[in-house]
């Protein structure tokens, strides 16, 4: 089996080249620096080194002019590895005989390639065929019987079944230890709508909560913020507004806008966190709005408060004045509906 020594001071570099060997009929042999590899190569001879150029002691010119002098491993090939593969480095290569550098990183390809040049093409490694153990004749595997206590033995641990088992004469049966019942709790009837119940805040009701208030319920302030967003669906050229809280919640939206209002929410309030962080590094306090211009419309985000975004998609970039504007006017009444 022809042998391979890789010198380099890299662990990282030896593994990679271990690696790319470990499917060929090649036996390798690391060395971590150069006073190692020379001692290696006097003792193993091997087939083909592999050698770093920079190393702390003997840098790899050195190492190949040893083995290109060597009486007995002249004839040795030695594939220099290098970093910075340039003009210098190719002439200094060839002046100590190497047989080429491979440019690092390498892909365990061209390593192989260039191996395959000096060694010939190798077959895959196979299994040692003294350590596979001899074939035997196939025996058909023997199935015990199940006798009848053992299945009556597992009936019995089955208490759901309500099967008793018999036991035999003379066996004193083990005892059957009957499971606690699970405990299943009953659930609540759901009451949607009372004269007494007050709805939860809006800003912490589930996404597509819908509530029933009871004929003498007063109307909620969600009900003005929708009104608010109407008006703006009402303009020529906007198509959606989204009211959603800074965590991405919808707390408002219009509907049969033709735009998942749950998507619009939480992306308006990943964009509005990160813009408002850019504003904090370059020192332009906190995010009042967002433009988006895109191939087919526009989006605009705006912060309603500490606690809530406004986004409204438009189809025409003429309206975006008039949203703007109206915006600036409905925020403050969006802000205390949040």
């Amino acid at each position: 089996m022809p042998k391979v020594l890789v010198i380099d001071d890299s662990v990282s570099v030896r593994k990679v080249v271990e690696r790319a060997l470990a499917g060929r009929q090649i036996d390798v042999v690391c060395a971590a620096s150069g006073s190692e590899a020379l001692e290696q190569i006097e003792r193993d001879a091997p087939d083909v080194i592999v050698c770093d150029v920079v190393m702390p002691d003997r840098d790899g010119y050195e190492i190949c002019e040893f083995v290109k002098n060597h009486p007995r491993l002249g004839a040795t090939p030695v594939l220099l590895m290098s970093g910075i593969v340039n003009d210098e480095v190719r002439q200094r290569a060839a002046r100590a005989r190497s047989e080429g550098v491979l440019s690092k990183p390498f892909a365990a390809e061209d390593l192989l390639k260039r191996l395959d040049g000096f060694l010939g093409p190798l077959p895959p490694k196979t299994p040692d065929a003294a350590a596979m153990p001899a074939p035997g004749p196939v025996s058909t595997p023997t199935l015990m019987p199940v006798s009848e206590l053992t299945v009556e033995a597992i009936v019995a641990a089955k208490p759901e079944s309500g099967i008793t088992a018999k036991p035999e004469p003379g066996i004193k049966p083990e005892p059957v230890i009957e499971p606690e019942p699970a405990i299943t709790a009953k659930s609540e009837p759901v009451i949607t709508s009372e004269p007494d119940f007050t709805p939860p805040s809006p800003a912490r009701a589930p996404v597509g909560l819908v509530m029933a208030p009871a004929a003498t319920t007063a109307p909620t302030p969600t009900d003005g913020a929708a009104a608010i967003l109407a008006q703006f669906t009402a303009m020529d050229g906007v198509q959606w507004a989204v009211l959603a809280d800074r965590e991405g919640f919808v707390v408002e939206a219009t509907a049969n806008a033709g735009v998942d209002a749950d998507v619009a929410a939480a992306l308006s309030a990943c964009l509005a966190e990160s813009s408002d962080g850019l504003g904090r590094e370059l020192g332009r306090g906190t995010l009042h709005g967002i433009i988006l211009e895109y191939e087919k419309g526009m989006v605009v985000i705006y912060g309603a408060g500490a606690a809530g975004l406004l986004a409204v998609g438009l189809t025409e970039s003429s309206v975006l004045g008039k949203v703007r504007y109206f915006a600036r006017k409905a925020l403050p009444e969006l802000t205390r509906v949040l």
